[in-house]
């Protein structure tokens, strides 16, 4: 008895020890480099949703908030640090029922609404199309407007192109001109109506396929402007409608099909954002990786149908979507956002880097104040999130050129499943300094990574950053707006060929090389 005792107390002293030398392998294949991650996989999303506009960018020019032509300032200074790409308007559900001549003109003489979606509440559009337009030019960013074709008609939306872009004698450059807009805009990413299987009209593929042909041949180029015309593409991995719309539509109509996916534990009971043990972590770490198959599946489609690459993958919604904090308004969908929320929004970005070859373009759920925000406000309070500091340090990313890897990582594990415990993408700047983001999924162990780097000229030095914190659920308040941040990083070696370091438990680390 004694000697099984000693036994059993040997392997399990076996096991531990193996635990705490798990360890990763990856190769980086510098010289092999084809594809670049497009900056505009950073892209944003802004939806009359709750306080995403009005409080969280819109107060208006009278606030006691200091603002710029009532465009927040604070929120500005945020994302202009980050060097947002491009900003997604006005929805989202939301597209499909604004009807944009409702937004112009003077504000007091604007019609009110009701926003039918989100809340039922009166939406009063002082917000609109001049106001986004500043927004835009404040942010330094592009704008990706989305057209209503679920409860609008061609012709409102061949106007409102005409309106925004059109430099010439028509009546709607004579109508911008009198709302005080002289020049046109240039505007290039114009999305034909969003999730027409659902709450953009509950249309069948073939239907919508058919629609879309409609309206996006009167979405005109005016000018030197050049729409890059987005189709309301599937959501997960819907092949058929991909299928259908890749089938009756080609390039020269549609440079760009959507695809959304939110990644939700269940859709009747989603979980608290900050309330959550182990097993709701790593189901939704299941449900993120999920997102790497729904692109597999949807790009062998494209392939077939568009073997010259000529059409873009757009995921322009995603994120985590988890139950609203308990008493705000249920349509407001306003959540909390922890180092779980940084975790996966590193693995969405690193995926959304490997597919560049096909995914051009990202666009979080949302900017401000709803579902998976990089930025909260509170009246004249901000605080940034811990979404906002993967963005921040992910910007190495932006238009980079994709390193293509090879890794073997061991897994974590939980309740009979399993996800790579190690993931990560890298790139090579235009000055040719290469850059590495990894993420330690496992909330309980820390895992060494040894990197290779082939094909690169010699590396002499790196710099390192980290995001983590102690507990998974930790998240930031306005009183506490630094309980999760990023940090300096040096726990790694560098030498000419290689990089070796110890990433922490939960955690997500850059390593820049020169």
């Amino acid at each position: 008895m004694k000697k099984a005792i000693i036994l059993l107390f040997f392997v399990i002293n076996v096991n531990v020890i193996v635990a705490q030398k798990a360890a990763a392998s990856i190769v980086l294949n510098v010289d092999l480099s084809k594809d670049t991650i497009s900056r505009h996989i950073y892209g944003q999303f802004s939806e009359h949703l709750g306080s995403c506009i009005y409080g969280g960018i819109w107060v208006g020019e009278n606030s006691t908030i200091p603002n710029t032509r009532g465009i927040r300032n604070d929120v500005v200074a945020a994302l202009r640090k980050i060097n947002i790409p491009n900003l997604r308007w006005p929805g989202g559900c939301f597209a499909d029922e604004y009807h944009w001549m409702d937004g112009i003109g003077p504000r007091d003489k604007r019609p009110k609404m009701i926003n039918t979606h989100w809340g039922g509440v009166v939406e009063d559009n002082s917000f609109g199309t001049h106001e986004f337009m500043d927004l835009c030019e404040q942010l330094n960013t592009e704008p990706y407007i989305c057209g209503n074709v679920g409860s609008g008609s061609v012709e409102e939306m061949s106007k409102w192109v005409e309106y925004l872009t059109f430099d010439g004698e028509s009546p709607m450059s004579k109508l911008r001109k009198e709302n005080g807009r002289e020049k046109p805009w240039k505007i290039k990413f114009w999305g034909v109506g969003n999730e027409n299987w659902g709450c953009g009209g509950n249309m069948s593929a073939e239907f919508y396929a058919d629609n879309y042909k409609r309206y996006a041949t009167y979405c005109r180029n005016y000018g030197s402007n050049r729409l890059f015309r987005i189709a309301g593409g599937p959501y997960g991995d819907d092949v058929k409608w991909m299928e259908t719309l890749l089938k009756n539509v080609n390039s020269t109509l549609m440079q760009g099909v959507s695809l959304h996916y939110y990644t939700v534990r269940d859709w009747s009971k989603k979980g608290s954002a900050t309330d959550f043990n182990e097993s709701d972590y790593f189901t939704t770490l299941v449900k993120c990786f999920e997102i790497d198959n729904h692109l597999a599946k949807q790009i062998t489609i494209m392939d077939k149908y568009d073997p010259k690459n000529e059409i873009g993958l757009m995921v322009d919604e995603w994120g985590n979507w988890f139950d609203v904090e308990p008493g705000t308004n249920p349509g407001f969908l306003y959540q909390q956002n922890t180092l779980r929320d940084a975790i996966t929004c590193a693995v969405n970005l690193n995926i959304f880097n490997n597919r560049s070859g096909r995914v051009k373009m990202a666009n979080i759920a949302q900017m401000v104040n709803v579902l998976q925000a990089l930025i909260l406000t509170d009246g004249p309070k901000m605080v940034l999130t811990p979404t906002y500091y993967v963005y921040e340090m992910f910007k190495v990313h932006h238009d980079a050129a994709l390193i293509p890897i090879n890794m073997k990582s061991p897994s974590y594990q939980l309740d009979g499943k399993s996800v790579p415990m190690v993931n990560v993408s890298a790139s090579k700047d235009k000055n040719g300094k290469v850059h590495i983001t990894l993420v330690n999924v496992n909330p309980n162990q820390e895992i060494q990574v040894e990197c290779d780097i082939r094909g690169a000229d010699k590396i002499s030095k790196g710099f390192g950053r980290i995001i983590t914190s102690k507990e998974l659920n930790s998240f930031n308040t306005f009183d506490k707006p630094d309980n999760v941040v990023s940090a300096d990083f040096n726990n790694f070696e560098v030498t000419s060929k290689s990089v070796s370091v110890k990433i922490p438990a939960k955690s997500i680390i850059l390593i820049g090389l020169n």
